[in-house]
């Protein structure tokens, strides 16, 4: 797996393009959700990126703090349906959580999680912080991490 981490600007077209697929493919076309994908905080990101033979395997977003929320957040987390189930996400939320304290050294990461993934994101240290709520249709629960070394 070749990982890359990439702002918006540094990426030429067809990464861009891929990119945007595949996350429409997943969240828009697989779930069934009629959304704007394309929510305009693109260009303040960091794109984390996992390629693989045929193309990006894994996918996560990390918007830096005063962005989406006070605090950096993770969002649009993906594994490509043929790559699921094989360890690739956890492998993805370790990529993404070093690379957002490595840039940004915060205390507290914040994310919105699907409520059906609650159990996979506790498992790399995200605690509830809200109710189930739909969002699209799709339940979701708002979910952070703590910084265990400020403790």
């Amino acid at each position: 797996m070749e990982w890359n981490f990439q702002k918006l600007s540094q990426m030429d077209g067809s990464e861009v393009y891929d990119m945007l697929r595949l996350r429409v493919d997943v969240f828009v076309v697989e779930q069934c959700c009629a959304y704007s994908e394309l929510d305009g905080l693109d260009g303040e990101a960091i794109h984390v990126i996992g390629k693989d033979a045929d193309g990006i395997a894994a996918y996560a977003r990390l918007l830096p703090p005063g962005v989406k929320y006070e605090d950096p957040s993770i969002g649009r987390v993906i594994v490509r349906a043929g790559r699921r189930g094989t360890g690739l996400g956890h492998a993805l939320m370790d990529k993404a959580i070093e690379r957002l304290v490595e840039e940004w050294a915060p205390e507290r990461i914040r994310l919105q999680a699907q409520y059906h993934l609650e159990k996979f994101y506790r498992g790399h240290g995200f605690t509830a912080i809200s109710d189930p709520y739909n969002e699209d249709g799709i339940p979701h629960i708002d979910m952070i991490w703590a910084d265990d070394r400020t403790s």
